[in-house]
């Protein structure tokens, strides 16, 4: 009798001791479970095609040795000098007024209007209001204008006394419904007291591409 308690002891603590490990191998699997999740492997990859991309340097504009340089009261000698712009390849630089002109200003049957009042006063020196220049490194320059009472608008006389033209030519060119370039050429000239100044050239505001390059030739 006694021998059969002890072996059902020993059978008991059998149960005991396997249902212990059963409880122990699921308690490891639940805890497992709450682990977050790792990284997936492409994750860096994603991360990288989401970063913004470097912004390339931006290339310097080019800086040309011609220079188209022009006042325009009414848009006709503006047309002139975009097309010896296409045809040169140089920079163009419009000199502005700091008070613009209305057609009041430009009235030639008024004598006491703006024009008429600077044009009859050669020490008139109109402000110019476009941003400054620098003629630093160009070797030739067009300088363009309308003709104004047979000579060139005193605004010019403000932009060439404001300017060292050594080392550089000017090509004075203007428009005008009829009148030559004139004196204006010599005018501005003895004004900059500096530079190497060719024989102007009158234009119609009809001028081609073809016909200016025709001219721009001819100076060579």
């Amino acid at each position: 009798m006694n021998k059969l308690k002890s072996i059902a002891s020993v059978f008991t603590a059998f149960l005991l001791v396997v249902g212990l490990a059963g409880c122990s191998n699921a308690s490891g699997k639940a805890a497992d479970s709450s682990v977050p999740e790792t990284k997936p492997a492409d994750s860096e990859n994603q991360d990288a095609s989401e970063a913004p991309a470097e912004t390339p340097a931006e290339t310097p504009s080019a800086h040309t040795d011609v220079l188209v340089a022009y006042f325009s009261a009414t848009g006709t000698t503006k047309g002139v000098a975009e097309r010896i712009t296409s045809v040169t390849g140089g920079d163009l630089y419009e000199i502005l007024a700091a008070e613009p002109y209305t057609n009041d200003d430009l009235n030639y049957n008024d004598h006491s209007s703006r024009s008429t009042s600077e044009q009859n006063d050669k020490n008139a020196r109109p402000a110019i209001g476009s941003e400054e220049i620098s003629l630093e490194g160009y070797t030739t320059v067009y300088l363009g204008f309308p003709i104004w009472w047979g000579e060139e608008p005193r605004i010019l006389d403000t932009f060439v006394e404001a300017h060292d033209f050594d080392g550089i030519t000017v090509i004075p060119f203007c428009t005008s419904g009829g009148s030559g370039i004139g004196r204006s050429g010599a005018n501005m000239e003895a004004l900059a007291k500096s530079g190497t100044w060719l024989k102007g050239e009158r234009f119609s505001g009809s001028v081609s591409e073809d016909e200016i390059r025709s001219w721009i030739d001819s100076l060579k």
